[in-house]
Protein backbone atom coordinates (compact mmCIF):
# COMPACT_ATOMS: atom_id res chain seq x y z
CA UNK A 1 0.00 0.00 0.00
CA UNK A 2 1.40 3.46 -0.14
CA UNK A 3 -0.64 4.94 2.56
CA UNK A 4 2.21 5.28 4.89
CA UNK A 5 -0.04 5.04 8.09
CA UNK A 6 -1.17 1.69 6.99
CA UNK A 7 1.62 -1.58 7.61
CA UNK A 8 1.45 -4.46 6.20
CA UNK A 9 2.48 -7.17 8.79
CA UNK A 10 2.77 -10.59 8.06
CA UNK A 11 2.98 -13.53 10.23
CA UNK A 12 3.58 -17.72 10.33
CA UNK A 13 2.19 -20.34 12.07
CA UNK A 14 2.45 -23.76 12.38
CA UNK A 15 -0.82 -24.96 11.88
CA UNK A 16 -3.88 -24.13 10.14
CA UNK A 17 -6.02 -23.86 13.19
CA UNK A 18 -3.52 -21.26 14.45
CA UNK A 19 -4.13 -18.89 11.80
CA UNK A 20 -7.55 -18.99 11.90
CA UNK A 21 -7.63 -18.06 15.24
CA UNK A 22 -4.91 -14.79 14.28
CA UNK A 23 -7.70 -14.29 11.82
CA UNK A 24 -10.38 -14.37 14.63
CA UNK A 25 -8.20 -12.09 17.14
CA UNK A 26 -7.51 -9.56 14.57
CA UNK A 27 -11.04 -9.37 13.46
CA UNK A 28 -12.43 -9.37 16.85
CA UNK A 29 -9.63 -7.81 19.26
CA UNK A 30 -8.18 -5.05 16.23
CA UNK A 31 -10.83 -4.44 13.92
CA UNK A 32 -9.28 -5.16 11.41
CA UNK A 33 -11.70 -5.70 8.12
CA UNK A 34 -11.36 -9.23 7.24
CA UNK A 35 -11.28 -7.97 3.23
CA UNK A 36 -7.93 -6.94 4.64
CA UNK A 37 -6.41 -10.12 6.38
CA UNK A 38 -4.69 -12.95 4.01
CA UNK A 39 -4.41 -16.32 4.46
CA UNK A 40 -2.17 -18.47 2.40
CA UNK A 41 0.63 -21.31 2.31
CA UNK A 42 4.24 -19.96 2.88
CA UNK A 43 5.66 -22.34 0.28
CA UNK A 44 4.71 -23.10 -3.25
CA UNK A 45 2.84 -26.61 -1.93
CA UNK A 46 -0.36 -26.88 -0.48
CA UNK A 47 -0.45 -27.29 3.29
CA UNK A 48 -2.49 -27.09 6.68
CA UNK A 49 0.95 -26.51 8.08
CA UNK A 50 4.00 -28.25 9.87
CA UNK A 51 1.96 -29.92 12.45
CA UNK A 52 -1.80 -31.68 12.42
CA UNK A 53 -3.68 -29.42 14.71
CA UNK A 54 -6.50 -32.34 15.24
CA UNK A 55 -9.22 -30.24 14.02
CA UNK A 56 -10.29 -32.92 11.80
CA UNK A 57 -8.93 -35.92 13.82
CA UNK A 58 -5.51 -37.39 13.42
CA UNK A 59 -4.82 -38.34 9.34
CA UNK A 60 -2.40 -39.68 7.72
CA UNK A 61 -3.41 -37.43 4.12
CA UNK A 62 -2.78 -33.73 5.74
CA UNK A 63 -0.60 -32.35 3.68
CA UNK A 64 1.99 -31.01 5.75
CA UNK A 65 3.82 -29.20 3.71
CA UNK A 66 5.10 -25.65 5.61
CA UNK A 67 3.95 -23.13 7.30
CA UNK A 68 0.97 -21.00 7.11
CA UNK A 69 1.19 -17.09 6.53
CA UNK A 70 -1.42 -14.34 7.64
CA UNK A 71 -1.00 -11.18 6.47
CA UNK A 72 -3.01 -7.79 7.39
CA UNK A 73 -3.19 -4.21 6.18
CA UNK A 74 -3.08 -2.61 9.18
CA UNK A 75 -3.21 1.26 10.68
CA UNK A 76 -0.37 2.30 12.69
CA UNK A 77 -1.99 3.11 15.16
CA UNK A 78 -3.08 -1.06 15.64
CA UNK A 79 0.07 -2.18 14.87
CA UNK A 80 1.13 -2.74 18.61
CA UNK A 81 -2.64 -4.93 19.02
CA UNK A 82 -1.77 -6.29 16.09
CA UNK A 83 1.11 -7.93 17.08
CA UNK A 84 0.04 -9.12 20.38
CA UNK A 85 -2.84 -10.59 18.69
CA UNK A 86 -0.56 -12.55 16.30
CA UNK A 87 1.53 -13.88 18.94
CA UNK A 88 -1.14 -14.90 21.48
CA UNK A 89 -2.09 -16.77 18.29
CA UNK A 90 1.09 -18.70 18.24
CA UNK A 91 2.71 -16.97 15.73
CA UNK A 92 6.64 -17.70 15.11
CA UNK A 93 7.69 -14.79 13.37
CA UNK A 94 6.04 -11.61 12.82
CA UNK A 95 7.25 -8.61 10.24
CA UNK A 96 6.30 -5.27 9.58
CA UNK A 97 6.54 -3.01 6.70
Amino acid sequence: MSDDSVKTMWAAFATREAADRAVEHLVQQCGIARANIFVEASGGDNTVGTEPSGGDGIRADAPLQGEITVSADIADADVLGAERAFREAGARNVLAR
